[in-house]
Order: structure tokens, then sequence, then C-alpha cells
């Protein structure tokens, strides 16, 4: 155990040395997204029953904040210690590569969980926000913060140059993000596009977090955390399989 907790401590560390770009900065960004789009869509934008937009907004901004920053940690943290090189004081000591999966992924859902909360305090003095299922948003907070950090271990060891992992981030992460229902319902959409957003899991995250405030979804709650548990125990193996054979990472 002392391995993975000086790998976890580690990992914490580093991001919140430079917490004023890892957490501040995320959280201005929500809160932009929160003035400027709860101004421009109230009462155009379709959310739920009962539910006015900006308050609809909040919980899926969370929900993006935690996701792409819990991506970050991991991913980013892996590719700085590939190009500077010193992955190798993290592979030479005796730590197994379930402890490496484990520090570094409970440390990304450390930094999403605090971004996560950081979003919602300045968030809800401007909606009237209650939490109906908190259990629901736990649940899926940390679910969703511990699949993205898996993500971000996977595009980590399979990127060798900076370029390659933002090209992860852009092409995959942002856009999953962005087309989950954040800003929208997907009942909302017109067909094909509605059905399409039911093959994105990060659909699944961002409609069952928004699940534990309103008591209302899109979906059964249940439904969703089948997808998500489905989808974070085959990201988990998969990663878990790439460490151990050391792919990329020992040649």
């Amino acid at each position: 155990m002392t391995s993975f907790q000086t790998l976890f401590y580690k990992e914490v560390l580093r991001f919140w040395k430079v917490s004023v770009q890892t957490v501040a900065a995320p959280v201005l960004t929500a809160l932009l997204y929160l003035v400027i789009f709860g101004h421009a869509f109230e009462g155009r934008a379709a959310a739920l029953a009962g539910v006015d937009y900006a308050s609809f907004l909040v919980p899926g901004l969370v929900m993006m904040s935690v996701l792409q920053n819990a991506f970050a940690n991991s991913s980013s943290s892996l590719m700085q210690s590939k190009i500077t090189g010193n992955i190798v004081f993290v592979l030479l000591p005796p730590i197994s590569y379930l402890e490496f999966f484990a520090a570094y992924v409970l440390a990304a859902i450390v930094r999403g969980l605090v971004v996560g909360a950081g979003v919602m305090l300045v968030t809800v003095w401007f909606v009237d926000l209650r939490l109906a299922a908190p259990l629901w948003t736990l649940t899926f907070g940390l679910a969703s913060a511990a699949l993205a950090g898996a993500l971000g271990l996977i595009a980590g060891i399979f990127s060798e140059k900076v370029d390659q992992l933002a090209a992860f981030q852009n092409f995959v992460i942002l856009p999953l993000t962005m087309l989950a229902g954040v800003f929208y319902s997907v009942h909302s959409l017109p067909a094909p596009w509605g059905q399409l957003s039911h093959f994105n899991p990060f659909f699944y995250m961002v409609d069952g977090f928004r699940y534990g405030f309103f008591a209302v979804s899109d979906l059964s709650p249940w439904v969703s955390l089948a997808v998500v548990a489905a989808s974070l125990f085959f990201v988990s193996l998969l990663c878990v399989l790439l460490l151990r054979s050391g792919y990329r990472l020992r040649w």
C-alpha cells in the first residue's frame, strides 16, 4: 500500500500545485457557459418537464467538467512522464500494474470531483437547484470520473506525442461530451439524431447524474447505471491489460 499511496499522493499534488490552471480555470469556463447559454436559450431550448433551462443546464455543466478534467488529469500526467522520461521512476520501483492503475484513476477522480464541486458552488447562486436523489448523483459522479480517468490512461498509453493526445481529446472526448445532452434534452432532437445519442456512453452519465437533481430524466437511471457500469468495466479491463503488457511504456 505504501507504493500506491506514494503514487496517488504524487498525482494529486501534481494537479493541486497548479490549481489555478487545473481547478479554477475549468470552474470559470463552466460559469461562462451558464451565463451565456442560460441567457441565450432560456425559454427556447427544450428541458425536462417542470425544470427551467438554467437549472437543467447546471448538472450537465458539472458532469462535463468532471469528465473532461478526470480525463485530462490521467492522460496529461502519463504523457508528460513519457516525454520527460521520468516514467522510468514509476516503472522501476516494485509498483504493480494494479496499483499504477488505481493511483492514476483515483487521482483523476479526485480532480474531476473537486472541479465538479467548484462548478456547483459557483453556479448554485444563479439557479434554483435541489438534490432530489443525492445517492444517484454521487454514484454517477464517481463512476463517470473513474471511466474518464481510465480513458485518459488509455489515451496516454497510446499517444507518443502531445498532438496525438490533443487529437484524442479534441476529436473523441470533447464531441462525446458536448453531444451528451449537456445543453439540451435528447428528446428534443429530430430523427435520427435522438436515436444516435443513445450510442454515446457519455449521454447516460449526464442523464443519470441529472436524475439525482430532479428525479426526472430522459431514461431510467437504472438503464443509465447499467451502461456506465459496463463501459467502466470494459475500459478498465483494457487499461489494466495494456499496463500489464507494458505496451508503449516499457518498449
